[in-house]
């Protein structure tokens, strides 16, 4: 009889009484016509943006204004440096972070661009590309950095970056379009606010990930707070910020096809175009340029990173066998 009546035997007839309870109540309400008020959080919305529209247009023209130069200019000056010169770069850069494996990675990527014949659309993606990235550092190192001193910001900062990592990226586009019309401007603003929240949390863990005994020791030589952070901590905490704006750049690479649909231009179009064409030979060519341009900004802000540890860890080692020296003379 006791065995009817074990632990685990309880726990079953438990979830069967349950299981039985939902059956009886789903039957019961199929019967009844339940009609709940909609809440309109809608027309809420839509109020906001209207008094946004109606107060903040002079502000909402000047940020239109700047971020169409700086777009504009950074696009030129893309352009204007020949193909070849691009591809001689960009390999010498990747070879001097990192090695020459990656380097050539790299040319050959940008290579591949002007063999599609997507070299004018590429440059134009990786221009929205690096204002986007841009302002995301802008943004996120500040909040990371008053994140990093405060829990209580950090804990109410958590569910909005978990919000705004799980809202899909065609989510974005609606209060950018609503407030800055269509375009390259709008399709920067989304594409930043879509990169920020991977950027905020890996400088917010970097700093926090500093040793408590170093900050002491920073503090006990006479450092105040603000050199503190600008001579110890973040020097330490780069190579997890660099890893931060890393992934917003692939971030912002993902978001190239989806800000198409609002004028973004770019490879993002020529997919659009494609897609809409039923061409798959040019949607391809396309996807693979975008793979390319991926690649070449994921290995070059990798190089970076790591190199900018490596030179630490240099810097340190070099530190240390000074001392060392000293305590043996």
């Amino acid at each position: 009889m006791r065995r009817f009546f074990s632990p685990g035997h309880m726990r079953f007839y438990r979830l069967l009484l349950v299981l039985g309870l939902v059956a009886i109540a789903a039957i019961i309400l199929r019967q009844i016509n339940i009609e709940t008020p909609k809440i309109e959080i809608g027309k809420v919305v839509e109020t906001a943006v209207d008094w946004a529209i109606d107060n903040l247009s002079p502000a909402l023209e000047a940020i239109k204004l700047v971020l169409t130069r700086l777009f504009v200019n950074v696009e030129k000056a893309f352009l204007w440096i020949p193909w070849p010169a691009w591809i001689l770069l960009v390999t010498a850069l990747g070879w001097w972070l990192s090695s020459l494996k990656i380097g050539l990675l790299v040319g050959v990527s940008l290579a591949v661009i002007q063999g599609v014949g997507l070299w004018n659309e590429a440059m134009s993606t990786m221009a929205l590309v690096g204002v986007a990235v841009l302002l995301t550092i802008i943004v996120a190192l500040p909040i990371g950095i008053l994140a990093s001193k405060s829990d209580s910001f950090e804990g109410f900062l958590r569910p909005i970056l978990d919000a705004m990592q799980t809202i899909p990226g065609m989510v974005y586009l609606i209060p950018a379009v609503m407030l800055l019309g269509v375009g390259k401007v709008p399709a920067i603003a989304a594409t930043m606010i879509f990169a920020v929240p991977p950027a905020i949390r890996l400088t917010n863990l970097g700093l926090r990930q500093v040793s408590l005994a170093v900050k002491e020791a920073a503090t006990a030589f006479g450092a105040t707070g603000w050199q503190r952070l600008i001579k110890v901590e973040i020097p330490m905490s780069v190579n997890a910020i660099m890893t931060g704006i890393n992934q917003a750049t692939m971030m912002s690479v993902s978001m190239v096809v989806i800000a198409a649909f609002i004028g973004a231009g770019g490879l993002g179009y020529s997919v659009l175009f494609a897609l809409d064409r039923v061409k798959i030979g040019a949607g391809f060519e396309a996807g693979l340029a975008i793979l390319a341009v991926a690649i070449v900004l994921d290995r070059l802000t990798q190089a970076l990173a790591q190199n900018g540890k490596n030179r630490r860890l240099k810097q340190t080692a070099k530190k240390t066998k000074k001392t060392v020296k000293e305590v043996a003379s």
